[in-house]
């Protein structure tokens, strides 16, 4: 019955076909494939709010992940991720990644029910576990798509990084993830480095673009971007998520989306 709710089936349905080994799963509910969406990257941190009223528990135990019309994907995944089952959820989102690619999986999936997950933790101040252990089985899960890329067809490197104080590091790897999609090797620096390190890593790499992003509001002034090394060729310098403030450089990109994001690294890179 757990494998089978964890693919999508209804309840209900799962615990009469578990009784019924000779069942035609078949004609079992089949898991909806969500439409592809334009989702922004930055819409991952952003809290999920909702106008009209959303259960967040039942008298008597028991709590649920708002996802109102959420597909048997989206809600299996939450299911797995409420009990803290971290198999289970590795097993929904890499079948995702296999089946539909990281843009769609990013944008379809991972978003609205990490963004339902946050909202949760918001209203009743309860779910801060289950919203750790879900963020690290998806860099988990996104880090085996770059750690699989056998040869990469870029010769310069590619840098993605967070902004200096910022936290956040899942769309990193949702960039990293959807490049090696395309062949590209990218290095994820992750979170906690220093801005001169940083400038440090770009100086002694002298990659071919570089990505750094901002989740936290006003965190990083564009002007930070000025003092990156220049050499040549140039590097395509891009700038993710909501945090950036001042004047934007010329030579920057604001980039709004995991698509955009991933198709100007590849046009940067050569591919």
């Amino acid at each position: 019955m757990r494998q089978l709710v964890i693919a999508g089936i209804p309840p209900a349905q799962a615990a009469l076909a578990s009784r019924d080994l000779t069942v035609d799963y078949e004609q079992l509910a089949p898991v909806t494939r969500l439409p592809v969406t334009r989702m922004p990257v930055t819409r991952l941190s952003e809290t999920h709010r909702s106008d009209g009223p959303t259960q967040m528990g039942r008298p008597g135990g028991g709590t649920v992940i708002p996802l109102p019309g959420g597909s048997p994907v989206l809600r299996g995944l939450a299911r797995a991720a409420q009990t803290l089952d971290m198999s289970g959820c590795t097993a929904i989102i890499m079948e995702s990644l296999d089946s539909n690619g990281v843009q769609e999986t990013w944008d379809t999936i991972l978003v609205p029910v990490l963004a339902a997950v946050g909202q949760r933790w918001e209203m009743t101040g309860r779910g801060i576990e289950v919203e750790h252990a879900l963020s690290t089985v998806v860099q988990e899960c996104l880090a085996r798509m770059l750690r699989g890329l056998a040869e990469p067809v870029n010769c310069r490197a590619v840098l993605l990084a967070c902004a200096p104080g910022e936290t956040h590091s899942l769309p990193l790897w949702a960039v990293a993830a959807g490049l090696a999609e395309h062949g590209v090797y990218s290095r994820v620096f992750g979170t906690g480095l220093p801005g001169p390190a940083l400038k440090q890593a770009v100086h002694r790499i002298g990659p071919a673009a570089v990505f750094l992003w901002a989740q936290v509001a006003e965190s990083c002034d564009f002007a930070y971007l000025r003092e990156l090394p220049t050499f040549r060729p140039t590097p395509t310098v891009l700038a993710g998520g909501p945090g950036w403030f001042g004047d934007r450089p010329a030579e920057v990109c604001q980039v709004a989306d995991l698509g955009d994001t991933v198709a100007r690294i590849v046009r940067a890179v050569g591919e």
